[in-house]
């Protein structure tokens, strides 16, 4: 018995199948080559601050009441060289501000080789303020996750009414966190209270000095990242990757719980996460410069982009990925 009479229209379910046993064997090779995660060790859900360098302590949850008008955290791996004066500018803005802003610093070092933890909890110490509620709180994770997994692991043991998550290289100027803030006041008023993020954005440099001098396969690269951005359905965002992000404390709750990727294109599930529970996210543009030490390998980065795009586009088009997943920071 051959394929006679066999009209093509029949063969259509049999190739959806055959599509589809395909998606699904691809999802399992790409989920194999994700960064394997570390069981969290007990250390790595504690702290140490001024009040208390000798004696950890344990870290709140993203589900307590929040304690601190902000939370900042910052994922650091090997950073003792740009550190210091990021967090110093940071400081600096901070303690400027009148009416004073209770804050937090949640320094998360992300298994670093160098002292990275060290000079953090020295900083904790060299600022520390008499009967000051605002402190630095460092985190030392035992092996290094990504930056993804330490910004979530940051976040998920805040205490501010609003977070934000910022490199350690400084790149961005930190006194930009008021034009962020005032859009989120906007923003809540409008959704009366509800789930609301905005971003900092570098959408507008794009012909500028500081990123025309970049390398032009660093560019080329960009550029094929941001049309690769749009296929997925984010493109309306013209700038995912800022490490400026500010959240509202109900939308941290809804959007870093289900985070899967650890990687340094986590910025990009965020938002995706972000658009299927359609919280609303606005950008605003910031002041950004070209900061020497980056730890990114261009080749890397981008082989691990392209899988972290395609594993992130096929498990959630799979159902295998939820907004409603909780997965442990």
């Amino acid at each position: 018995m051959g394929l006679e009479g066999v009209r093509p229209d029949d063969l259509l379910p049999i190739l959806a199948i055959i599509l589809v046993v395909i998606v699904i064997a691809l999802g399992d090779i790409f989920n194999s080559l994700l960064p394997s995660r570390a069981i969290p060790a007990s250390e790595e859900y504690t702290y140490v601050s001024a009040s208390n360098p000798e004696e950890p302590k344990a870290l709140p949850s993203l589900g307590d009441s929040p304690s601190v008008e902000l939370s900042i955290i910052v994922p650091a791996f090997d950073e003792t060289a740009r550190l210091k004066p990021m967090i110093e500018s940071t400081l600096e803005h901070l303690r400027s501000l009148s009416p004073h802003r209770s804050f937090e610093i949640i320094i998360v070092d992300d298994g670093s080789k160098d002292d990275t933890s060290g000079l953090a909890l020295k900083l904790a110490i060299s600022h520390a303020k008499a009967n000051a509620k605002d402190e630095i709180r460092v985190v030392r994770l035992r092996t290094n996750r990504g930056k993804g997994g330490a910004v979530k692991h940051g976040c998920m043991h805040s205490r501010g009414e609003r977070i934000l998550f910022v490199d350690a290289d400084g790149a961005t100027r930190f006194s930009d966190l008021e034009a962020l803030w005032k859009k989120m006041d906007e923003l809540e008023e409008k959704e009366e209270g509800g789930p609301c993020i905005v971003i900092g954005s570098r959408a507008h440099l794009v012909n500028s000095e500081a990123v025309v001098k970049r390398s032009k396969i660093r560019n080329f690269l960009m550029k094929g990242f941001h049309t690769t951005l749009r296929v997925l359905g984010v493109g309306y965002i013209g700038d995912t990757q800022c490490g400026f992000k500010l959240f509202n404390r109900p939308a941290a709750q809804q959007v870093f719980p289900p985070l899967h990727l650890p990687t340094w294109i986590f910025d990009v599930e965020l938002l995706l996460l972000a658009q299927f529970l359609r919280i609303p996210v606005l950008e605003i543009p910031v002041h950004w410069h070209e900061v020497p030490g980056s730890k990114l390998n261009i080749a890397g980065a981008s082989l691990s982009m392209l899988r972290d795009l395609i594993l992130l586009r096929i498990n959630y088009l799979l159902g295998r990925w939820s907004p409603r997943d909780f997965q442990v920071d």
